[in-house]
């Protein structure tokens, strides 16, 4: 038996042992599920809603080395948010914790490092100007580009992002974990909901901003921290939106967070465009000149009931520009298709499902960046409650590729 088999039987075997066994009569375990709400009126559209959840995972090492097999437990992530409806006009949102918590990089005390500390992921206020429109500020998630750059993931049809983080474009480079300070506009005009944000970016990016690929391309991502050549700051707005029409079922736009998979409870189809634009955002090292960011991306969702379950579909075409030649952490000036589709079997409460992730960047002439994924979910009540199993495999580096297998328990209240 190769090395790779043997690896998959004995996680698949883990997945397969923590699956609850069938019960008799007597000890029929109730697993019905209220969400936390508080009231804060009789008819209930006042309340404060909370929402808990730990995504706690085993991983193994690069399964493309010879090195031992190595599996490693983490958080993936753990999380609190909470939201009010103060009146019809208000509503107020914080969300906080952690992600990534490993054996490497906990401390002693939990207090003498960053890894382990809770953090800001969200805190903004909204307003409600006409049906229609609604605007908000502080630091958000209502992004723009691809339905993915805005997804839930309390409700990944996948188990996680697809890595790279094409969708998720800017995390660390101009935001704070995928949020951005700054204020937004959503709404509905018929079938089609939009967002739009004016966005103050980071100015510490992850890597000092560096050219991630490896050809020196003289840019970095840091135009919105070093003046002109005349003295002024630049670069100091991001604009970004997203629009979706929807031929079927209409989605709530109440919250930033799009869906991964319904599982067969709702019939949805979209078609989406959106962009990301930070004017003078890159900086030119050798010529002392700023560059602008550009990203145009569409897409299209599917999530289809049957009389078996229900079948979710997605795919995007995206496009990148930051300047000649750059490659960041993510993405680089070129271009990105990805694709993933899965197929719920309601009597087995499985999820079985592929995605492909495809780049082509100025920066790597040579080499094309590719992720595959195949995966399994088990729902043992819905997102609430589920086991994911996935083999994960990305070339994003024509030196190394790497492959994983990694299972999840993600329970969320």
């Amino acid at each position: 038996m190769g090395k790779l088999t043997f690896y998959t039987v004995l996680l698949a075997a883990l997945f397969l042992g923590l699956l609850p066994g069938k019960t008799s009569a007597q000890e029929k375990e109730d697993h019905s599920y209220k969400p936390l709400t508080i009231k804060l009126d009789e008819s209930g559209q006042k309340y404060v809603r909370f929402i808990m959840w730990h995504q706690i995972w085993a991983t193994t090492n690069n399964l493309d080395t010879d090195t031992k097999l190595q599996i490693t437990p983490s958080i993936r992530r753990s999380r609190f948010l909470a939201f009010a409806q103060v009146s019809p006009k208000f509503l107020i949102l914080t969300h906080f914790g952690l992600n990534g918590l490993t054996p490497s990089n906990m401390t002693s005390l939990g207090n003498n490092g960053d890894s382990p500390q809770l953090f800001l992921h969200g805190a903004w206020t909204e307003f409600k100007v006409t049906p229609s429109l609604y605007i908000g500020g502080g630091l958000h998630y209502w992004k723009g580009l691809t339905r993915l750059s805005n997804q839930s993931t309390l409700n990944f049809m996948t188990l996680d992002q697809s890595r790279p983080f094409v969708h998720w474009h800017s995390l660390g480079i101009s935001d704070q974990f995928a949020r951005h300070i700054g204020i937004y506009a959503k709404g509905n005009l018929g079938k089609v909901d939009y967002r739009l944000a004016l966005n103050a970016p980071s100015r510490s990016p992850l890597g000092n901003g560096k050219d991630y690929g490896l050809n020196n391309s003289n840019l970095t991502y840091t135009g919105a921290s070093t003046p002109d050549e005349e003295g002024n700051v630049t670069g100091g707005s991001i604009i970004e939106g997203y629009f979706s029409y929807s031929f079927f079922e209409k989605e709530s736009t109440k919250l930033p967070y799009y869906v991964g998979t319904y599982l067969g409870k709702k019939k949805v189809f979209n078609i989406g465009a959106g962009f990301f634009t930070h004017p003078n955002g890159m900086y030119n090292d050798s010529t002392g000149d700023h560059v602008s960011v550009a990203h145009f991306a569409a897409d299209a969702f599917l999530d289809l009931p049957t009389n078996s379950g229900g079948l979710t579909a997605y795919a995007s075409f995206s496009t990148y520009n930051y300047g000649d030649h750059y490659v960041s952490r993510w993405a680089g000036t070129g271009s990105v298709i990805y694709t993933h589709l899965g197929y719920y079997f309601k009597s087995a409460n499985i999820m079985p499902y592929i995605a492909f992730q495809a780049a082509n960047y100025e920066g790597l002439p040579d080499h094309k960046p590719s992720a595959f994924d195949v995966g399994l979910n088990y729902y043992i009540l819905g997102h609430n409650a589920k086991l994911t199993l996935e083999y994960h495999k990305i070339s994003d580096d024509p030196r190394e590729t790497t492959s994983q297998i990694r299972l999840q328990a993600q329970v969320f209240l």
